[in-house]
């Protein structure tokens, strides 16, 4: 049996800061490293960069630019982190933790017990 494998596991959030509605969880990603975990977080920022007003393009520019080394430096410490910018009234926060990601036994191993097969998808309504 395979053991844990270390990680990171990556999710992005937003919430509407004017009410008092939860935060949505929009995405999230598995990184096996602390570069593939800061990069999930900076290809995004990138992306989105463009489209915001200048004050949120400007945070996210300052994270990419300065805050990005820092964050690199706690996840090496298996530190959690969060990017948080604001675009108008929503709130959007990227989170990373340590995490161990067990192995999962795979179906391809053995033969599926026979119920398996008993059982069709619905058609949709």
């Amino acid at each position: 049996m395979n053991s844990p494998t270390r990680g990171y596991w990556c999710e992005c959030w937003t919430q509407d800061i004017r009410g008092r509605e939860l935060p949505e969880l929009k995405a999230s990603f598995d990184a096996y490293s602390a570069p593939q975990a800061d990069r999930w977080i900076a290809v995004a920022l990138r992306t989105i960069s463009p489209a915001l007003h200048p004050d949120a393009s400007n945070e996210a520019w300052e994270w990419l630019y300065n805050g990005r080394a820092d964050t690199r430096r706690a996840l090496n410490r298996m530190q959690p982190c969060t990017v948080s910018i604001t675009q108008a009234h929503t709130r959007i926060t990227w989170t990373i933790r340590p995490v161990s990601f067990l192995p999962l036994a795979h179906r391809q191993g053995g033969p599926l017990p026979a119920c398996a097969h008993e059982f069709a998808p619905r058609p949709e309504n």
